[in-house]
């Protein structure tokens, strides 16, 4: 890199022209220092020259600059300024505004944040914001759903096993694990007593999946993500998927999951947790105890009966349900949680963790063959 290029991006990253650098900006290098100064400077309009109110509380002057950001740096640049700008500068309010929602950068966190506001929009920016969701929405899905459906398909087909196989569906690996004390040393082979083979697909829904999604305003992307995935898991006929969202309130989504935009739209982010009321509605759609998974997502923030909530949970591992918890459902990293009610889960045998979306359908054909969660567990960690 040359003295010239370095002393450029110095001048971009310190602002001003006095900061020593010598260097003067003009065309685009100008026009992305405004837009920096903007958000990190408290500079106004103008040639990055003078100090103002930054981005104020002009709905049109904050759609200029989202549109300048979008214009000078890469779509995932764009993100973090969008959202520094919404906690920065309390921008949240211009969001219900028609011509902010036309310019910005759609991502999972904006959804949030639209989520969030759905209640208090009026009619002609709820329906921008619908537009902005379902883009999203429709990216998510490009991103999951060929992987999601793949993977629990596979796991379904090897979940039911039959013992009578033909030779081209036998699992030889498993056959060679349960015959391995007819191991024939002077032969050096073995001879299958019990041949373990995948069952055909069948049309039959072999496995229900409830999810339970805390939708306290921390779970915002979980959220998100939650209804994406649920969506996916609901077309495919094998499985019978709920989706229940709560805070204080329960409320069963199940019927509008053929519309993912919808199911989102059906959430109030916010409020109170009462994680022991919504678990006790979900333990009334467990119909097939052995046969089904119950997948929390939740911080473990308890408002409501902590005691009540740990008994639930004991109650449903007891009958055979298989019960994971979900710290988060997104790509943040280690969320904030409980850990008090995350160690008593582990001590009944329950595994909770943050999990990304791109690891949920390895995740979910896991449970589906009830395989040990140890290994995804550690790989999420590390």
């Amino acid at each position: 890199m040359s003295d010239e290029e370095r002393l450029r991006r110095w001048r971009l990253v310190l602002g001003g022209d006095g900061d020593g650098t010598g260097v003067r900006l003009s065309g685009t290098d100008s026009g992305m220092d405004d837009a920096l100064g903007a958000l990190y400077r408290g500079e106004g309009d103008g040639g990055g020259s003078g100090r103002s109110a930054g981005l104020g509380g002009s709905a049109p002057k904050v759609a200029r600059w989202l549109g300048d950001i979008r214009q000078y740096f890469p779509s995932t640049v764009v993100q973090v300024m969008q959202a520094d700008a919404i906690e920065r500068l309390n921008l949240t309010r211009l969001l219900v505004e028609p011509e902010m929602l036309e310019a910005v950068e759609p991502d999972v966190h904006l959804v949030g944040t639209l989520l969030s506001l759905n209640k208090v929009m009026p009619d002609k920016a709820r329906a921008t914001a619908r537009m902005v969701v379902a883009k999203v929405v429709a990216e998510l899905e490009r991103r999951v759903a060929n992987k999601t459906r793949a993977m629990v398909t596979g796991a379904l087909n090897r979940a039911a096993r039959i013992n009578r196989p033909r030779h081209r569906d036998i699992d030889w690996q498993r056959t060679i694990r349960a015959n391995l004390k007819h191991y024939q040393a002077e032969h050096r082979t073995i001879v299958p007593e019990r041949l373990i083979g995948y069952g055909r697909q069948t049309r039959a829904v072999q496995r229900d999946v409830v999810l339970c999604v805390d939708q306290s305003g921390s779970m915002a992307a979980s959220v998100v993500y939650s209804g994406v995935f649920a969506a996916v898991l609901a077309s495919m006929k094998t499985l019978r998927t709920s989706l229940v969202v709560f805070d204080t309130a329960v409320v069963d989504l199940t019927d509008q999951l053929h519309d993912p935009v919808e199911v989102l739209f059906g959430t109030q982010l916010g409020g109170g947790t009462d994680i022991n009321r919504a678990i006790g509605y979900c333990q009334g759609l467990v119909t097939r105890p052995r046969d089904s998974i119950f997948i929390l997502i939740s911080d473990l923030y308890e408002g409501g009966v902590r005691a009540e909530m740990l008994r639930r949970v004991a109650a449903m591992t007891a009958a055979g349900v298989q019960v994971i918890v979900l710290l988060a459902l997104s790509d943040e990293g280690q969320p904030a949680y409980d850990h008090g009610n995350a160690a008593a889960l582990a001590a009944m045998g329950v595994p909770s963790f943050a999990c990304t979306p791109d690891a949920f359908p390895e995740l979910m054909a896991a449970a589906i063959e009830r395989r040990d969660l140890g290994p995804l567990i550690e790989k999420l960690k590390g």
